[in-house]
């Protein structure tokens, strides 16, 4: 556990476990705090753990350094309704290879820059670019946000 990093990261019940430094890019190591979830299906409490698979996710880059948080996808055993939630993570959506602050930096981005600069600063592929800009767009329309001039 690094204080110093899980203040920076900044994400709810999660630790630091390990970092780890490639060419170009640092993996840190998650840790959950919380031992259990309340099941998605009856709202019970369970923290009898069926399985764990760890995930890379992109995070936002520090010092000029890519960021992938390695995150340990938990799923659960529920004794009460006999089914297996997967823990559900405020700081990234299901089935997404990206943190939500990661996704709404690209959409911004876009919005000031073209898809292939973004593409390239960010090293993604355009389609990943524009796929993240669409889908918050998306989202952003269907809640009725507007953007201030």
């Amino acid at each position: 556990m690094d204080f110093h990093l899980d203040t920076l990261l900044n994400l709810p019940n999660v630790t630091v476990l390990t970092t780890e430094r490639k060419e170009g890019f640092i993996i840190l190591k998650l840790e959950f705090l919380n031992e259990g979830i309340n099941c998605h299906h009856c709202h019970r409490y369970t923290d009898n753990l069926h399985q764990t698979r760890s995930i890379l996710i992109r995070d936002l880059s520090i010092f000029g350094q890519h960021v992938y948080l390695q995150v340990p996808r938990r799923q659960f055993y529920c004794q009460r309704c006999k089914k297996s939630p997967t823990e559900r993570l405020s700081f990234m959506e299901m089935k997404r290879n990206y943190t939500v602050r990661y996704e709404q930096y690209i959409y911004e981005k876009v919005k000031e820059l073209t898809v292939e600069q973004v593409s390239k600063n960010e090293q993604l592929s355009p389609e990943q670019v524009q796929n993240i800009f669409s889908r918050i767009a998306a989202q952003k329309k269907k809640t009725g946000e507007t953007e201030l001039a």
